[in-house]
């Protein structure tokens, strides 16, 4: 079994936010008499990440993911329960703690802005004490698998998003940390330089065993990158597993496209419930539970009961499912984690 890199235990975190009536005096009275809600952002969160495993932390906005990740990088303490990174509580011992993690938030930069990209890596140098033997070196990798020699002598200030995103996940592990914190890293980028930071991340998880969490909006990232997915929703987990098990468990609507030669009606009246047709002239739409009926037994149906000219079936994609996930659709009547 893999070493444990990260352990959460029953984390919760509640605010408390003043409940004003309406008007003037209510507003008096909030002011000497206040009374107070309890918002549970974090509801009992408990999970393990081993090391070298990149985690796809995911849910809608308000979930609670940034709180959770607030609380891990010891920003934010829990109102009860704990969480554990390579052996430190981040709250307790966050000068230390701080030198295992690395962080990077596509929206927000680490760098200095007037400094150019080398000397902002001499100060990050100094902050972390990184030794200058080990400071060459780690530029050198850093360099190969993220490219940076082109705009390393460039200020900040001018270079692309691509540039900085490359350059803030270069700062955030220039320390050799053992856990790095990504925040939607691809952000805003077009589609061969996120291509080229996804690369880079799986070269940084594969050669040097660093356990990724992983925030995004980008279920691309998600599907590419992560070992494993952990959802949730209003501070709730409610998924905790792989995209083969997420596709296999919540993903068996499957939809058959029909091209016909000619226009004629095409039922599937014998298939029952399990299926679902639209049919407009010539084109039709089954769509079908692949656990009840499989597409063969369809399309085996469809050409002996009018002129097919082509078939396409087009499987769960990992988008709809967790669009259908977070708004309570049906999901093929599968258990809830």
């Amino acid at each position: 079994m893999a070493d444990t890199m990260i352990t959460v235990n029953h984390l919760q975190k509640n605010f408390h936010k003043t409940v004003k009536q309406k008007g003037l005096s209510g507003s008096v009275k909030a002011l000497f008499r206040p009374k107070f809600e309890t918002f549970e952002a974090v509801k009992d969160l408990t999970f393990d990440v081993p090391k070298g495993e990149i985690l796809g932390f995911i849910g809608p906005n308000g979930a609670g993911k940034s709180t959770t990740i607030k609380m891990l990088t010891g920003i934010l303490t829990p109102t009860s329960g704990f969480c554990q990174i390579n052996g430190k509580i981040p709250q307790k011992d966050r000068k230390n703690y701080v030198k295992d993690i690395g962080v990077v938030f596509g929206q927000r930069t680490q760098l200095w802005w007037d400094l150019p990209l080398q000397e902002t890596y001499g100060v990050l140098k100094e902050i972390y004490k990184v030794p200058d033997t080990s400071f060459d070196k780690r530029m050198a990798f850093l360099n190969e698998v993220l490219d940076l020699q082109d705009f390393i002598k460039d200020p900040v200030r001018t270079l692309s998003l691509g540039q900085r995103m490359r350059a803030d996940i270069a700062a955030s592990l220039l320390h050799s940390p053992k856990v790095l914190f990504l925040d939607e890293p691809t952000i805003g980028l077009d589609v061969a330089v996120k291509d080229n930071i996804r690369q880079a991340i799986q070269q940084i998880n594969a050669e040097e065993q660093t356990t990724i969490i992983l925030t995004t909006h980008d279920l691309n990232d998600i599907e590419l990158l992560s070992d494993r997915i952990f959802m949730i929703d209003k501070g709730t987990a409610i998924f905790d597993g792989n995209v083969k098990t997420l596709k296999d468990t919540y993903g068996k609507e499957h939809t058959l496209n029909i091209e016909l030669a000619e226009s004629v009606k095409l039922d599937f009246v014998k298939f029952d419930k399990a299926v679902s047709v639209t049919q407009n002239d010539t084109t039709v739409s089954v769509k079908f539970d692949s656990s009840q009926i499989t597409a063969p037994e369809l399309i085996s149906h469809a050409l002996a009961h009018a002129p097919v000219k082509d078939v396409s079936v087009v499987g769960a994609d990992i988008e709809n499912i967790i669009r259908r996930f977070f708004r309570k659709e049906d999901l093929s009547n599968a258990e809830t984690f």
